[in-house]
């Protein structure tokens, strides 16, 4: 199992007879200690270990808000005209309040098809919605926009993130799982 030490910038790996053995350091690579051949690969998962984070190591909320920012700062995606005046679903009885919930949702489905992929607009749809309430009668599920997310996943695709499963729905290209991961790696984990 390897321990992850951040200070001293090495990784540990604890041998068969219990003791702990450095593999590698980040300052100098190539600076081995360890009485074991590693392979290159391995050096480099270790190192990946160390430093890096995945999406599903940092906590959901403070993710989408981290790419929601990323997202509105490259420019990349155009909002539509409609964004202050529309609804997000049927059951809504106003307009989102904030002015970015458009990159929110937009980081919130990139994150949603990170984590499973194979999601389309239906599925969306499903996620997204909610209890629809009928004055007097009972309340029941209904679904959200599916121009919304048609449209999130149609600008998403533009910018090289997402593509289209041949099998059906989305799946994050490498450009964009690379991308989700960067910003994953600046959120800030607390203990």
């Amino acid at each position: 199992m390897a321990q992850k030490t951040s200070r001293i910038r090495t990784v540990h790996f604890i041998n068969k007879k219990g003791r702990r053995e450095i593999l590698c350091s980040l300052k100098n690579p190539s600076a081995r200690r360890s009485p074991l051949k590693h392979s290159p690969f391995a050096i480099a998962i270790a190192i990946a270990m160390e430093t890096g984070r995945t999406v599903k190591d940092v906590s959901p909320h403070e993710f989408v808000k981290a790419y929601a920012a990323h997202l509105k700062r490259s420019g990349k995606m155009e909002l539509p005209h409609w964004t202050d005046i529309v609804k997000t679903a049927r059951f809504k009885e106003l307009a989102p309040y904030d002015p970015d919930w458009y990159y929110i949702r937009a980081a919130s489905m990139a994150r949603k098809i990170y984590l499973r992929h194979g999601i389309g607009v239906g599925g969306f749809q499903k996620i997204y919605g909610g209890r629809r309430r009928n004055g007097s009668c009972p309340p029941h599920f209904c679904k959200s926009s599916g121009a919304v997310a048609r449209h999130i996943l149609q600008q998403l695709q533009k910018m090289d993130i997402i593509d289209i499963d041949p099998k059906g729905g989305r799946l994050l290209t490498s450009q964009g799982r690379r991308d989700l991961d960067q910003v994953a790696g600046r959120v800030l984990v607390v203990p």
